[in-house]
């Protein structure tokens, strides 16, 4: 039997469409890893060049001082002119024209008592010298007639008309008056001052303030009672407010007097109110007050600031240094600069900072000084003013693109 190949071809399994799908699948493949292999290299560039966020700080300028420390303390701002404004009269507020806060001018007006009496005894005291004074003049019209009456008694007694007795009844009349005209021009003098002495009490309802300064406490309202004495079982107000000269305000320390030696007339000082540890100021010593609290062993130091700030306020407490005025100390040309320390990257024996120039970063050598309650001191390689990163963060490189975060 013959052997059929049509049949067998027909029973052959045809390959070439597997081929070509296989061919297929494989180019997807790779096609799918090269795409996987740039998103991941993308990602990673993305990655690395995503900008860093930091919080940056700025480099504080404190002073020209130069000096070490050779001494500090604690005392408070107090001022040397302060005064609590009364009343010279008793009487009862009218009207108060300030509050606490409020700046007042030297002689500016700040209450005003009730007028009805010191006006009334300003007029009573004016009819009392009226009076005198029409009484002075009624006792200048009988003394002018006693003269002359005197005188034509005289004529008449070189004539013999009248007696001896008469003539000296007449020169009694002359010495009486004259003598009642004196006694009557002193009581006018004592009204002209009674009512000098009421004008000035009604003067003085109007209180004002003794300097320019500021009102810290207003003491009476309208309505009350005030007097320049305590009275009334202590129902009567002494005071209308207490004002203080913010130009005399200076520092008050007390200094153990086993240290007062370190301590001299002009010496410099670097104080710090508590409220504002963060910003020191420069300061001198006035004078060291020549007495000692055998007390509490201590001397009292009086210290002027050079320049008055608006923070700084009476009774605030406030640290103070005082500074080595030493003329071997070393000065500085540049002023003395200040920055958080974890601002600084050591290595080794150097120091760096980050600088700040928009949105990239730049490695700064510097040369560091003291180190205290979380600040540096920059001797050398900034100018002051400067934006460092604080604190450090990783990946900072020179060139670095960073983003600042909100303090």
């Amino acid at each position: 039997m013959p052997l059929d190949t049509e049949a067998l071809r027909s029973l052959r399994i045809d390959r070439s469409n597997d081929a070509a799908k296989y061919e297929s699948s494989g180019r997807y493949v790779w096609w799918t890893g090269g795409a996987l292999l740039v998103a991941a290299a993308v990602g990673y560039w993305l990655l690395a060049n995503r900008p860093l966020e930091v919080r940056t700080v700025t480099v504080e300028v404190l002073s020209n001082a130069a000096g070490d420390a050779v001494l500090n303390a604690s005392g408070y701002v107090v001022a040397r002119r302060i005064a609590t404004v009364s009343s010279k009269v008793t009487g009862q507020v009218q009207e108060i024209l300030i509050e606490e806060g409020a700046s007042v001018a030297e002689n500016e007006l700040l209450a005003r008592l009730d007028p009805a009496t010191p006006r009334a005894q300003v007029e009573v005291a004016r009819r009392e010298l009226a009076a005198a004074s029409r009484a002075l003049d009624e006792t200048k019209v009988r003394l002018t007639e006693a003269r002359r009456l005197l005188r034509r008694t005289e004529t008449l007694r070189a004539q013999a008309l009248v007696s001896e007795v008469a003539l000296d009844n007449a020169r009694a009349e002359v010495d009486a008056t004259a003598a009642r005209l004196a006694a009557q021009d002193a009581q006018r003098q004592v009204a002209a001052s009674a009512l000098a002495l009421r004008e000035r009490d009604l003067a003085d309802i109007e209180i004002r303030a003794p300097f320019a300064g500021v009102v810290i406490s207003k003491d009476a309202q309208p309505g009350e009672i005030v007097s320049p004495i305590s009275a009334g079982g202590g129902f009567t107000r002494t005071g209308i407010a207490t004002i203080v000269d913010m130009d005399s305000r200076e520092i008050e320390v007390d200094v153990n007097e086993a240290f007062i030696n370190r301590v001299s007339s002009g010496q410099r000082v670097e104080a710090t109110l508590d409220a504002y540890p963060d910003a020191p100021m420069a300061a001198r010593v006035i004078n060291i007050v020549p007495t000692a609290d055998r007390q509490k062993a201590t001397v009292r130091v009086r210290i002027a600031f050079h320049e008055l700030d608006p923070r700084i306020l009476p009774d605030m407490g406030i640290k103070v240094r005082f500074l080595d005025d030493d003329s071997t100390a070393t000065a500085q040309s540049a002023p003395r600069l200040r920055v958080a320390s974890d601002a600084i990257l050591r290595d080794g024996d150097d120091s760096y900072v980050w600088l700040v120039s928009g949105d990239r970063v730049e490695r700064r050598a510097v040369t560091v000084g003291r180190q205290r309650d979380g600040q540096t001191e920059i001797v050398a390689g900034l100018r002051g003013g400067e934006e460092l990163v604080a604190p450090l963060v990783d990946g900072l490189k020179d060139g670095a693109t960073i983003e600042r975060q909100s303090n």
